[in-house]
C-alpha cells in the first residue's frame, strides 16, 4: 500500500511544483530578468560616476516629465480654487500624461524590435526609468562634507531637488533626516517597482509607472495637498504597494547585515508600523529604515513651492531626531546591501524559472 501513495504523493508534488511555476511565469517574463539586473548595473556605475543630472538624483524619465508637465501643472493648480475643480485639473494632465507615457513605451518597444542590438536598445530604455548610483552620488557626498567640516552647506542641492524639499528652511538634522528618506524611498520607487512593473508588462507598462510616480514626486506633497494629485496618488498607490511591500521586505533583511541596526526591531516595523505612516509620505520604507537604526524620520518641511507639507513623524517612541552623518552612513550602507539583495532576488527567480 506505501508503494502505491509514494508515487501519488511524489506526482501530487511535482504538480504542485509545475503550477508554482507556470503561475510564476504568468505573472512576470522571466526573459526580461537579465535586462532588468544589466539595468540597476548600469543605472548603479553610471550614476556614482557621473552624479545626478542637473543635480536630481531621481529616474531620467522623472526630469522629462517634469519638463513636459511641471510648470503646466503649477499654474493650474492655483490656490483659492475648490477642490474638486483642482481634482478635473489634475485629472486631466493625468490623462495627456498616462497617454504620453504609454505611447513612448508602445514607440521604446517597437524600437527594441527594430534594433535589438543584443538587448542593449532595451537595457538602455529600461535604465531611463531607474535610479540607483546617483542617489548613493549625493548622499556619499552629504556624508563626507558633514564628517570633514561639520555642516552641510553647499552640498544639499541634489538632495533638495530630488526630494523637492527646501532645505534652506531646516538644520542640519533635518537634511540628513531628508537625505535618509531620499535613500528610502528612491529604492522603492525608483528602482524595485520600476522593474516590477517591466517584468510584468514591459517597457509600456514600465513607463506608465514612472509617469506616475513623477506626478507624485512633483505634485503630491505628502498627500497634504489642494487635491490636484489626489488621483494620481491614489492610481500610483494602487500600483506601488506591492512592490513597495518587496522593498521594505527587502530593506527588513538588510537591517541584519547593517552595523548597529537592529533586525529585531526592523520584524517588529511590521506590527507596530502598519497603518500609521501614510503611503505617500514614504510608507513601510520609511518605517523600515527608521526602527531598525532608532530614529526618527519625516516631519513637516517645507517644499520647493513654499508650501509646507505636513508629515508625520516615523520611528520608535522615544527616538531622536537629531540625526548625524553616523545615522547616514548606517542608511546608505542599509541601502547598498538592499540593492544587492534585489539583484540575488531577480537572479534566483531567474534560475527558478529556468528549471
Amino acid at each position: 500500500m506505501a508503494r502505491g501513495i509514494l508515487p501519488c504523493v511524489r506526482k501530487r508534488h511535482y504538480t504542485m511544483f509545475e503550477l508554482y511555476t507556470q503561475l510564476h511565469a504568468h505573472l512576470m517574463n522571466p526573459d526580461r530578468i537579465p535586462y532588468a539586473m544589466i539595468a540597476i548595473l548600469v543605472v548603479a556605475v553610471v550614476g556614482m560616476v557621473t552624479g545626478p543630472l542637473g543635480g536630481n538624483a531621481n529616474p531620467f524619465l522623472w526630469q522629462v516629465y517634469d519638463v513636459l508637465f511641471g510648470r503646466l501643472g503649477e499654474r493650474l493648480d492655483k490656490p483659492g480654487r475648490g477642490r474638486a475643480d483642482l481634482m478635473m485639473r489634475g485629472f486631466v494632465v493625468l490623462v495627456f500624461a498616462l497617454v504620453l507615457a504609454y505611447l513612448l513605451g508602445r514607440v521604446s518597444q517597437s524600437m527594441v524590435v527594430l534594433f535589438p542590438l543584443y538587448g542593449l536598445v532595451e537595457i538602455l530604455f529600461l535604465s531611463l526609468c531607474l535610479s540607483a548610483g546617483s542617489v548613493w552620488f549625493a548622499l556619499l557626498r552629504l556624508y563626507f562634507t558633514l564628517e570633514k567640516e561639520g555642516k552641510a552647506t553647499g552640498v544639499f542641492y541634489a538632495i533638495s531637488r530630488t526630494s523637492r524639499v527646501n532645505l534652506n528652511s531646516t538644520d542640519d538634522y533635518g537634511i540628513v533626516r531628508t537625505a535618509m528618506g531620499v535613500a528610502a524611498v528612491s529604492f522603492d520607487r525608483g528602482l524595485v517597482a520600476p522593474v516590477f512593473w517591466y517584468l510584468v508588462g514591459g517597457l509600456p507598462l514600465v513607463f506608465v509607472y514612472s509617469v506616475l510616480a513623477a506626478l507624485v514626486w512633483r505634485f503630491g506633497k505628502g498627500g497634504t495637498g489642494s487635491g490636484f494629485a489626489d488621483i494620481v496618488l491614489a492610481l500610483e498607490k494602487i500600483m506601488g504597494i506591492v512592490p513597495t511591500l518587496l522593498a521594505g521586505a527587502l530593506f527588513t533583511a538588510a537591517s541584519g547585515l547593517t552595523p548597529t541596526a537592529s533586525l529585531q526591531k526592523s520584524l517588529a516595523v511590521w506590527r507596530e508600523a502598519r497603518g500609521k505612516v501614510p503611503y505617500a509620505q514614504g510608507g513601510i520604507m520609511l518605517a523600515a529604515l527608521a526602527w531598525p537604526l532608532g530614529v526618527s524620520l519625516g516631519g513637516p518641511v517645507q517644499d520647493l513651492s513654499g508650501d509646507t507639507v505636513k508629515n508625520k513623524w516615523v520611528g520608535p517612541e522615544g527616538a531622536s531626531a537629531k540625526l548625524d552623518y553616523l545615522h547616514l552612513r548606517r542608511a546608505l550602507y542599509m541601502s547598498a546591501v538592499a540593492h544587492l539583495y534585489f539583484i540575488a532576488a531577480l537572479g534566483g527567480a531567474y534560475l527558478f524559472s529556468s528549471l
